[in-house]
């Protein structure tokens, strides 16, 4: 099944993932000391981030360290940028209305 990165983060738990990988790497393992989840439910996220392409992985000897991969996130960014113009337009009504008043 291809999964797209809108499937990947629709899981509060992935995204709590990729919070913590965008401050750095880390391993399955340190990953997993962070939630109550077990090690193989953590693996199975980390698997769909990675078909993703939201993670990339590189070896380190016998650990594998997970790295954020920003710029996958700019199909995320593009998407909402049409309901963003929308946004702003009725914040800045808002602003309007109450100044107004």
């Amino acid at each position: 099944m291809r999964r797209d990165v809108f499937q990947a983060i629709a899981d509060p738990t992935r995204r709590a993932i990729l919070s913590l990988l965008a401050l750095q790497a880390m391993t399955p393992n340190a990953l997993a000391d962070h939630f109550d989840s077990s090690r193989q439910a953590i693996s199975k996220h980390i698997k769909i981030l990675t078909e993703c392409q939201l993670l990339k992985q590189e070896q380190n000897g016998r650990e594998i360290h997970y790295h954020f991969n920003a710029q996958k996130m700019q199909e995320v960014d593009i998407w909402m940028e049409q309901f963003r113009k929308s946004w702003e337009s009725r914040f800045n009504q808002l602003d309007n209305l109450l100044k107004n008043q």
